[in-house]
């Protein structure tokens, strides 16, 4: 029953959240959020392993348990409903749907109370398939999104904190002895060695690395490889000061680490400071600083990088990794959440095959509201980028700034940069968009050459764009391995 009971305190948290009218992260965000917030005892990804899949099935648990009457006759105490109707849901949904197709509880009322109903609960469930004309609710649920919304390769990177490369490499091997020449060519077992970061490698997702020896020892780091672009395009050595001023949850942090700690030392030298707005986000921090075998070189600070962190402070700094909050259009684990935040104008196939008689809006309006929603916020957040990597170019020794995104929108990524060069005190300051040359120039796939020409193509100097363009990098989700991601260098 404490399972239940977990589960539906989450599934009220998602629901609540969901009545706002528009919610951000992934499931799995939002899962981990609540288990958190309620304090609660079961294993999180259980609990987001069932949540995952009843809110697939959720429409059709609704109409299921509707006309089965399981929801009319819940017995009442002082006049109150003694069960909640998600926590039955759940219960229907693991008596219908899960695997084992039972519910997994001891012999308590509430169970009883479903397992009464469980020949009318199967008798509606048929009807609604014949009427939906599946053989299976299955066919109906959104699988290809489902798989489509996840990396297509797992990346690890060898941690040179924690071990010897060399040694490392031998193990990998061991564990992966078949080696492919593209990504796109693995399979469970194989493994790829990228051309573009050094020491990072790529697995087939459902290859389980995290029970391995090396995994859990820090030696391997589980980064996407487009997440590695940052630290190694700064490429900092032992000399350089860095501050990171987004830092957690801390990947990005302790692989630029990697860059500047060349060994231990017995008198280790703060390198990196690391700043986070959030305490929560700030302990996870810690925590990865810790795994990766680097926190004695790192200095955690927390609060708002723009407002703590005064230049006149950080003389010493040469470098910045700037990775800000944004859309995180271009990750995965959002297709739950997108719709969750539609306005559910459109009927699910369900209610069509029913005939429900609701007011349906025009696509076209549906589409022009989430447009309106979606600018309005990318314009906060382009602004709130704007200002902190701003920030960072003033600190007055810093000579290279790589700011970063996982957003695939222009708003976040070229038009932020555009307005960095056509501002009076970056200018003032020297800064310019570093050369293709200097941001892994064999990666193909570079900056929106047209967002440069909107503003600059006036001067008639098309070669300007294609350099401010080329000094760019992008990553498209799934097509590029991976998650979307943007990433520039500033240079003085």
């Amino acid at each position: 029953m404490e399972f239940y009971r977990d589960a539906t305190w989450v599934l009220e948290f998602v629901e609540q959240e969901d009545a706002k009218g528009r919610i951000s992260g992934s499931l799995q965000t939002l899962v981990f959020q609540s288990c958190k917030r309620y304090k609660l005892k079961c294993n999180p990804k259980h609990v987001y392993a069932v949540l995952d899949s009843c809110w697939k099935y959720k429409p059709y648990l609704e109409k299921v348990m509707k006309k089965s009457g399981i929801l009319d006759e819940i017995p009442k105490r002082k006049g109150k409903p003694m069960y909640s109707r998600l926590t039955l849901m759940l219960m229907c949904h693991d008596l219908l749907f899960s695997k084992a197709k039972r519910i997994q509880m001891g012999k308590l009322p509430i169970k009883t109370y479903v397992l009464k109903h469980k020949s009318r609960l199967h008798s509606e469930l048929v009807k609604l398939k014949l009427k939906l004309k599946v053989k299976n609710l299955s066919e109906l649920v959104s699988n290809a999104d489902s798989e489509n919304d996840m990396t297509p390769v797992r990346w690890i990177r060898i941690n040179p904190l924690r071990c010897d490369v060399e040694a490392t490499k031998l193990e990998i091997q061991k564990k992966f002895p078949t080696r492919v020449e593209n990504w796109s060519d693995i399979v469970p077992g194989s493994i790829y060695y990228d051309e573009y970061i050094p020491n990072l490698f790529g697995i087939h997702p459902q290859d389980k690395i995290t029970s391995h020896n090396l995994y859990k020892q820090g030696k391997i780091i589980i980064q996407d490889r487009a997440s590695c672009f940052p630290a190694h395009i700064l490429h900092p050595d032992e000399n350089d000061v860095v501050i990171d001023g987004c830092a957690a949850p801390g990947n990005k942090t302790t692989h630029t680490a990697s860059y500047m700690i060349k060994e231990p030392s017995k008198d280790p030298k703060i390198q990196i400071y690391a700043f986070e707005k959030n305490p929560e986000r700030a302990k996870i921090l810690d925590k990865m600083i810790k795994v990766a075998g680097c926190s004695k070189n790192i200095k955690i600070n927390v609060g708002d990088f723009t407002k703590i962190a005064l230049p006149e402070k950080y003389k010493d700094v040469t470098g910045f990794i700037v990775d800000p909050s944004c859309s995180g259009s271009g990750i995965f684990g959002r297709k739950f959440i997108d719709s969750l935040n539609r306005k559910k104008m459109n009927k699910d196939e369900a209610d069509k095959k029913e005939g429900d008689e609701e007011e349906e809006v025009p696509d076209e309006q549906e589409e022009y509201n989430k447009r309106e929603d979606l600018k309005t916020r990318l314009s906060k957040l382009s602004s709130f980028q704007f200002q902190v990597v701003k920030h960072a170019m003033s600190f007055p020794n810093a000579k290279k700034i790589v700011y970063s995104t996982c957003s695939i929108h222009a708003e976040e990524n070229e038009r932020v940069v555009i307005d960095l060069m056509l501002d009076s005190k970056v200018k003032q300051w020297g800064w310019k968009v570093a050369p293709r040359s200097k941001v892994i120039p064999t990666w193909p796939r570079r900056g929106k050459v047209e967002e440069f020409e909107e503003v600059f193509r006036e001067d008639g100097n098309s070669s300007k764009c294609e350099e401010l363009a080329g000094g760019c990098i992008r990553a498209l989700p799934r097509s590029d391995g991976g998650i979307g991601f943007f990433a520039v260098c500033f240079e003085r």
